[in-house]
């Protein structure tokens, strides 16, 4: 059974650790107040390592198993040059739709 080892506590020190992390500004109140929710996540991650899982198979799935999907089909769609005629900076000729800069 796998197991991993969960703090006794979760300190400010933590949060502003990960706050750091995160970039995040925390203020003092915010600080304690996620100090004292993380320990209780710890704690209630311990009272889960206590139950005895030894005779329950592993799962990789919450249902059992994946769903079977719908097959692929063929339908029809919005016709092209009706698609491009009213966006902005579109190029008919190509068939592609101009869009703003998004990286570099």
């Amino acid at each position: 059974m796998l197991r991993c080892v969960v703090s006794e506590q979760f300190s400010a020190a933590d949060v502003e650790r990960l706050a750091r992390l995160a970039r995040l500004a925390l203020t003092d109140d915010e600080t304690t107040l996620f100090a004292r929710q993380l320990g209780d996540v710890l704690s209630y991650a311990r009272q889960l390592q206590q139950l005895d899982t030894s005779g329950i198979p592993p799962t990789s799935h919450a249902i059992g198993a994946p769903t079977d999907l719908r097959p692929d089909e063929l339908t029809p769609c919005l016709d092209r040059e009706i698609a491009l005629a009213d966006a902005p900076g579109a190029a008919p000729e190509a068939g592609l739709f101009k869009v703003p800069r998004v990286i570099g």
